[in-house]
């Protein structure tokens, strides 16, 4: 943890990506447990500015060794804020998690020290409590994470009482996939504490923005293999059901982030790049005079 302790539709239902999960392991489904700290940074107060209080984090968690990594982004669409996820296999991990943080008395007070500092930068902050939605997973698994740069995230908020439409429109969604790419693989999570009731979140992993232009390009055989019949029904499936939804785009910082060994030692020169040496200073000219 830092301080505490897709379904990707863009004007219409029809541009839908691919989703993956990441975490800290590897295994055949995301952690139980997703916690999403975000901080939206006052005017001026984002690039060097930001990264430099919140590497005094990641400072005191590496000099504890502390067990829990966490993965820093920034946006690169949308309001300016920071995203830290934290993955967890259980409510009473993260408990633990927590428990264990305050009663380190070193590792507190260097985070409330750095807290202090970087709540100076921040227009405000809030965090929220996601659980891995099996049932609307489809083939869920973990992309090498590690080399990835950038992430997709998008949000829906399901209308009350519709949830019997929204779960026969993803159902649908998955179902017209599993035709159009056997390939297709993505994890959702539901929203449980801090935020709107009726949330879900869907999440891709990107090596670079060419995946996706790769992904518009799929979702044109998405159309055929729903039908013009499908295709209906899913408008007005998505009509009475999604009461909003955003699509944004994150840039994963490495100097925000606490990750695993295993993540440096698989990307070395993006987790952990080493310093540039400083320049040499030039000779003096042997022609010009020294200064008197």
């Amino acid at each position: 943890m830092k301080k505490f302790g897709c379904w990707l539709l863009a004007g219409s239902i029809l541009w839908l990506v691919p989703c993956i999960a990441s975490a800290q392991e590897q295994s055949s489904a995301p952690p139980k447990v997703l916690v999403i700290m975000r901080e939206f940074l006052k005017p001026g107060k984002t690039g060097a500015t930001h990264e430099k209080s919140e590497s005094a984090f990641v400072q005191a968690m590496t000099r504890a060794k502390w067990p829990t990594n966490y993965l820093g982004m920034t946006s690169l669409s949308g309001k300016s804020r920071a995203l830290f996820f934290s993955f967890y296999a259980s409510f009473e991990a993260w408990e633990k998690d927590t428990a264990a943080m305050g009663k380190n008395a070193t590792l507190a007070a260097a985070l409330d020290h750095a807290s202090f500092v970087d709540g100076e930068l921040l227009d405000s902050y809030d965090q929220s409590v996601f659980v891995y939605n099996e049932e609307f997973s489809l083939h869920p698994k973990y992309a090498d994470v590690a080399h990835k740069r950038a992430m997709e995230i998008a949000v829906y908020h399901v209308r009350p009482g519709h949830s019997g439409e929204w779960t026969e429109l993803v159902k649908k969604v998955m179902a017209a996939y599993e035709k159009a790419d056997p390939e297709a693989h993505w994890a959702c999570f539901h929203n449980a504490y801090g935020g709107e009731g009726g949330t879900y979140i869907f999440i891709t992993a990107l090596k670079s923005a060419s995946e996706i232009d790769a992904s518009m390009e799929a979702g044109k055989r998405f159309v055929p293999a729903l039908g013009e019949d499908g295709l209906k029904k899913l408008d007005e499936l998505e009509a009475s059901s999604v009461e909003s939804f955003e699509h944004q785009l994150f840039l994963f910082n490495p100097k925000m982030s606490y990750v695993a060994d295993e993540w440096i030692k698989a990307d070395p020169d993006f987790w952990k790049p080493k310093s540039s040496a400083p320049a040499a200073k030039p000779a003096p000219d042997a022609k010009e005079k020294p200064a008197q």
